[in-house]
């Protein structure tokens, strides 16, 4: 089903797209986060005990960060769910953990396997 192409008084907008928004928008400009990047896999869970719903210096998209985030969920997860791009969501997310709206659990780094290993999967590799 093709989307109806958009009226006179929008005609900036692309009917397949819809309305284009730059990312810089929601994050004031900015496109590092206050607090160091978030891995895709770490999970974000919003603090019970803070109401952001009735907040004005939040975004919509702040508001939604954290009601998204009463479980745990991946950044991947919330970027996918409000359709941003990644840089935004953790510039976002950077937002809330500052405020300590949200706690970040980055996933444990796993051990590496050794280097006599992977020149052996390598070696495998090529012989193929």
């Amino acid at each position: 089903m093709r989307a109806e192409p958009p009226g006179p008084q929008h005609e900036w907008l692309d009917g397949e797209a819809g309305p284009v928004v730059r990312p810089y928008t929601l994050t004031g400009g900015r496109v590092r986060s206050a607090v160091d990047g978030f891995d895709l896999v770490a999970f974000v869970l919003a603090r019970s005990d803070l109401e952001a719903a009735g907040d004005p210096r939040l975004l919509p998209e702040h508001r939604r960060l954290v009601a998204l985030a009463r479980h745990p969920v991946s950044v991947a997860e919330l970027a996918a769910e409000l359709d941003l791009a990644v840089g935004v969501v953790r510039v976002l997310l950077g937002d809330l953990l500052a405020q300590g709206r949200v706690a970040v659990h980055e996933p444990a780094a796993g051990h590496l396997p050794d280097d006599d290993i992977l020149k052996a999967v390598v070696s495998g590799l090529r012989a193929l």
